[in-house]
């Protein structure tokens, strides 16, 4: 029962045997695969928060498992769990298709959507903060519109680090209420003023931009349509675009393929750790589905590292070249999480990955730290736990109470230099979209700010 059980888990060392022994948890625990909670030692039996990331690291499995591996999975997954997860999936899409049913709002201030066609790992988030930072520069005043799901990790994580910008942050799930708000709270400047992100700024202009909204940064757009927007953005995961190309939760997709006919731009995520023929194959597909959106890509590059109980200390990044790291994480493409932590070069890196968005509860830290001792013991060294920004922004006090060095690896987005095409060639179409849309809709109707 025990095999079968830890069989219907993602990510989990192959025939991993129960924890009889000393020994054969410590061969576990530093295992070259990955491990999810299910394999790790089990320290107090399951509870509600044991089941619950259970079910969810399950439907993960089976929204990855494409349908030709399908007759490959254990019969009760094929007779009932799978048909159960198919009609969930036409129901979200007839959800889906009548949500755009709905009338639509404009803003006063340019919307520049961020979103995405698949769950998880998409690099959604630190592009927001990219936009907000780089329009910021710019001498224009961000405002990020954000639903705040899942406990908030990436709103938080949005605050503290645009905490030294001129970037408001409107939390909720009308969006174009809240958008609303604070519009009439700091006011805005009008689309048009935006197009001097070409030129240099004056003082004054760079005045009233910081005391004044100049643009929206929707945060995951890409089906929220109460508002109209200017930029349609989408995020792709170089390491795994499309999955099966099944629904939620059938499979990771949000949207279908053809929905890429809507993007202005299409930014291709994590491209510094995908294939040529990777990469090749999903152009290929953006082209098919939109031929006129522009392709860029782009990478997470660290910066520093940080300590959970005093973040204001950036640590440089090569003092983890000696050390053996265990690497935690609840995010979306934990995979790409462990190769940056490799490329840093430490010792030796172990991992422990649960569903994205999970929050550590006592059943989880005590895993984590029979894991850090069973490394201890093999190696007779000091162990670091990693996690990312995500992971200590969701809740940075349970990770406080680990008896071992829990560090932050901190990364920036960043837009790879591909056919004379980076940073600035990005900010430059997004810009020039913005004055080609800011001129059909300037006078437009329904605006936010009269609801």
């Amino acid at each position: 029962m025990m095999l079968a059980h830890q069989k219907e888990r993602p990510n989990i060392t192959a025939a991993a045997p129960a924890p009889s022994s000393p020994s054969r948890r410590r061969r576990k625990a530093t295992a070259a695969h990955p491990i999810s909670p299910a394999a790790a030692p089990s320290l107090n039996g399951d509870g509600y928060g044991g089941m619950e990331e259970t079910a969810r690291q399950l439907i993960a499995r089976l929204a990855a498992t494409p349908d030709s591996a399908v007759r490959g999975l254990p019969f009760l997954h094929r007779a009932l769990t799978l048909p159960l997860l198919s009609a969930a999936s036409a129901a979200l899409r007839l959800s889906l298709l009548l949500s755009r049913l709905r009338p639509r709002r404009a803003l006063p201030v340019p919307v520049v959507s961020v979103g995405n066609l698949t769950w998880g790992g998409n690099g959604k988030t630190p592009m927001v903060e990219f936009l907000a930072r780089s329009f910021h520069r710019l001498g224009v005043s961000p405002l990020i519109l954000t639903r705040g799901y899942a406990g908030g990790d990436e709103q938080k994580m949005l605050r503290r680090r645009l905490s030294d910008t001129s970037a408001k942050i409107g939390v909720g799930a009308n969006r174009t209420a809240v958008a609303s708000s604070m519009l009439q709270e700091y006011g805005f400047t009008h689309h048009f003023q935006t197009t001097c992100a070409k030129k240099k700024l004056s003082s004054a202009c760079k005045l009233e931009s910081g005391s004044r909204i100049g643009v929206a940064i929707l945060d995951d757009g890409m089906q929220h349509w109460s508002l109209l927007r200017d930029v349609e953005i989408v995020m792709v995961n170089g390491l795994a675009p499309w999955g099966n190309t099944h629904f939620i939760p059938r499979g990771p997709m949000r949207e279908p393929l053809s929905t890429l006919g809507r993007a202005d731009i299409v930014i291709i995520h994590n491209a510094d750790m995908a294939s040529e023929a990777q990469l090749k194959s999903i152009r290929s597909t953006i082209e098919d589905n939109s031929a006129t959106c522009s392709v860029f890509y782009s990478r997470l590059a660290p910066s520093h590292l940080f300590e959970v109980k005093q973040p204001l200390q950036r640590l440089p990044l090569n003092v983890l070249n000696d050390k053996i790291v265990l690497c935690v994480s609840a995010i979306g493409c934990p995979n790409a999480f462990i190769h940056t932590v490799r490329e840093i070069g430490p010792l030796k890196v172990d991992r422990l990955d649960f569903s994205d968005h999970h929050f550590f509860n006592a059943h989880d830290l005590e895993i984590i730290q029979e894991m850090v001792r069973n490394l201890m013991d093999q190696h007779s060294k000091d162990i670091i736990v990693l996690v990312t920004e995500k992971d200590y922004d969701r809740d940075p006090a349970a990770l406080r109470t680990l008896d071992a060095k829990v560090w932050v690896l901190s990364s920036s987005l960043q837009i790879m230099p591909h056919k004379e095409q980076g940073e600035d060639e990005f900010m430059g179409k997004v810009d020039e979209i913005i004055t080609i849309t800011g001129c059909a809709k300037s006078h437009a109707v329904d605006r936010a700010t009269s609801c």
